[in-house]
């Protein structure tokens, strides 16, 4: 099943005119700031059928003018839908690789047991359901010792070489502006070279292969290498890459951004998601570079970056403020800079509200809330077991205390984030309430000591036994189950739905499937809720958090004929590490300091994912001190637009199903 459900968020507010311009006039009009050729689509799904169309068109006139088409390709999460829809293009009949030379791009190094390899991952994704031919696959002598791989790397750019050079590399932008494992410091002359690989490449890489800490070094083909290919197709889905993406195009060339020096080629194409452009000027601030299609969003979203720029509040934004940032067209549209600061103000000022539920016999005319019916039924959707509290804890409590029939429905186990030493200290608890209370059993003490030898000899990339993955759900499930009795949600309101994507023991999860969204849409149907609060977070379009999203949305989908499904509202939230976008807010929760202590405490509660849950990456803030400084930015920004000065906010956007 597949399902692009989440993708809708966004493009209600970017006319399609400024991503997909209809000739070649707006187009240059548009990407007057853009240095690299970029293509947007609205999903990746679409950007990647995109690419196999080009990538098969290119290869069948590289064969027809030299008879053979030299290709070097990455192995990245990015480039394996591309992988897929090349499968179908050959199954179809389209295209041959019988003469095609493949050159792999780059492969971790040294070779050692459980250690993930992109040989292996192009074979099974791509080579070894298409027709090469054996002798044309070429990649990386993993075997070698540390002294020779000099002279090996030489004789790789040879084989290179001797095949008539690269006619194409396909490759993925990473989040720090890496092409292959050329990380942040790469020269434009680097040359294929044994490299470290940078530690946000790594943890990216650790999802990729299934493993829990991806190795720290790597053979690949230098950014030399990549630039001297006669045509170079780069692709960048989601937000995580979405920085790198705005530097990679729109920044100056520099060592710090290695697909900077994309720009320096004559024939590179960057082909991205709505999401992962959001950041380029024709997406981020289109009145730049073209005359703008003005709605509510996009003046909202223009008014707050003029605020940023001139350091004043809404209110005391002048004529001249607008005139001298290239916003003259709005003051014309609306006559003066104060009817369009009037207008955003109070925009911004109905966003805020201290009853998410919806105010009971109040006017709820400029309010992001109906006033009936109340109390609510109230459905929380929470990917991982404390997504909820990370994400909404503070106008979760409110909706309990305000009286609303609240449900929290945690999608996954979240087993795989429970640390092994976590796992340790409830097996020795266990134990002593075991021998203390004699509830010992030869059973348990046998179960007990498999874990234990299994703990004590796991390796790295080993997946966790059914057992104790079994546990680890269990303690994900009773932190979840505390937190929510420390708010006052009723016990029988509770829900774990362990969707079956999830549940694969490693770090790559399934496909969404119809027995995902099934329990999903069983859920809602029973409750049959007046409001659904969603993950929103678009970081990585096959992460869970994502597939989460989409399952929801999918039931959701299913349900709209449904009566009572009509006077249901949609809202999402974002996670920890990001807020929505001031002209994406529709529903402000503002949060006191005793509140915003509340939070705190409930994410406490968490104990497995507070200092050893994996992940953490290079942001060494823990989840409550990341959602703090999240909800306190979120305030201080409202603050500086002039409104009212509060110690923390939570933010939400409506969702408008496709009826």
């Amino acid at each position: 099943m597949k399902t692009n459900l989440s993708s809708q968020i966004k493009l209600d507010l970017i006319p399609k005119r400024y991503y997909a311009p209809e000739n070649k006039l707006d187009f240059a009009s548009l990407c007057r700031e853009e240095k690299v050729f970029t293509k947007i689509f609205e999903t990746a799904d679409e950007g990647a059928a995109h690419i196999a169309r080009e990538f098969v068109d290119y290869v069948k006139k590289t064969v027809r003018q030299k008879g053979k088409c030299i290709i070097a390709l990455g192995a990245g999460n990015s480039v394996l839908p591309v992988y897929a829809e090349l499968v179908n293009l050959y199954n179809a009949q389209e295209i041959s690789f019988e003469n095609v030379v493949f050159f792999n791009l780059a492969d971790f190094f040294p070779s050692e047991d459980g250690q993930p390899s992109t040989l292996d991952r192009l074979m099974s994704s791509f080579l070894g359901q298409v027709d090469f031919l054996p002798v044309n696959i070429h990649s990386f002598n993993k075997e070698l010792a540390k002294k020779d791989i000099y002279e090996a790397c030489r004789q790789y750019e040879a084989e290179i070489d001797s095949c008539g050079g690269l006619d194409l590399v396909m490759c993925e932008i990473g989040v720090n502006g890496n092409i292959g494992f050329n990380e942040p410091g790469s020269q434009m002359a680097s040359p294929c070279r044994l490299t470290m690989i940078n530690s946000a490449t790594r943890r990216t890489m650790s999802s990729y292969y299934n493993v829990e800490v991806a190795p720290a070094t790597a053979l690949t083909l230098g950014l030399s290498n990549i630039l001297s290919a006669k045509k170079v197709i780069c692709m960048g889905w989601g937000e995580t890459v979405s920085k790198s993406v705005f530097a990679t195009v729109e920044g100056p060339v520099t060592e710090a951004v290695p697909s900077t020096f994309l720009q320096t080629h004559r024939n590179a194409d960057l082909i991205l998601d709505l999401s992962a452009a959001e950041n380029l000027t024709r997406i981020s601030h289109p009145w730049l570079v073209t005359s703008c299609e003005w709605n509510t969003k996009l003046i909202r979203r223009a008014i707050a970056w003029i605020c940023n720029k001139t350091g004043k509040p809404i209110l005391k934004l002048t004529n001249k403020d607008f005139n001298d940032n290239g916003l003259n067209e709005l003051v014309a549209l609306y006559g003066s800079a104060y009817n369009v600061n009037i207008k955003v103000f109070n925009d911004i000022q109905h966003t805020i509200t201290g009853w998410p539920g919806g105010k009971p016999n109040a006017d709820d005319t400029y309010r992001p809330e109906r006033a009936k019916p109340f109390p609510k039924r109230v459905i929380v959707f929470s990917p991982h077991p404390d997504d909820d509290v990370i994400s909404m804890g503070g106008t979760l409590k409110r909706l309990i205390d305000q009286k609303h029939d609240v449900h929290v429905a945690y999608e996954t186990s979240g087993n795989i984030a429970v640390g092994d030493e976590d796992m340790f200290r409830y097996i020795m608890v266990m134990d002593l309430i075991g021998e203390r209370f004699g509830l010992d059993s030869e059973v348990y003490r046998q179960k007990s000591e498999e874990i234990k030898t299994f703990l004590h000899g796991k390796k790295p990339g080993d997946i966790d036994t059914p057992d104790l993955r079994f546990l680890k759900g269990r303690i994900r499930r009773a932190e979840a189950r505390t937190a929510c009795n420390f708010m006052g949600v009723k016990p029988e309101n509770v829900h774990h739905l362990d969707l079956p994507f999830y549940e694969t023991g490693t770090i790559k999860k399934g496909d969404l499937t119809e027995k995902d969204v099934n329990i999903v849409k069983d859920l809602i149907s029973s409750v049959k809720p007046h409001q659904i609060f969603v993950a929103g977070d678009l970081a990585d379009p096959h992460g869970t958090h994502r597939v989460c999203t989409d399952a929801v949305f999918a039931a959701i989908d299913e349900l709209l004929d449904e009566s009572w499904m009509k006077d249901c509202r949609i809202w999402m939230y974002r996670g920890a590490w990001a807020e929505w976008e001031i002209d994406h807010i529709e529903m402000a929760v503002p949060l006191s300091p005793e509140e915003l202590r509340f939070k705190r405490n409930t994410i406490l509660k968490h104990q497995s994912q507070m200092e050893n849950a994996p992940f953490l990456g290079d942001d060494d803030r823990l989840f409550w001190q990341r959602a703090e400084d999240r909800n306190r930015a979120t305030a201080q920004l409202y603050s500086k637009l002039g409104l009212a000065s509060y110690e923390a906010m939570e933010a939400f956007v409506e969702y408008h199903p496709k009826r």
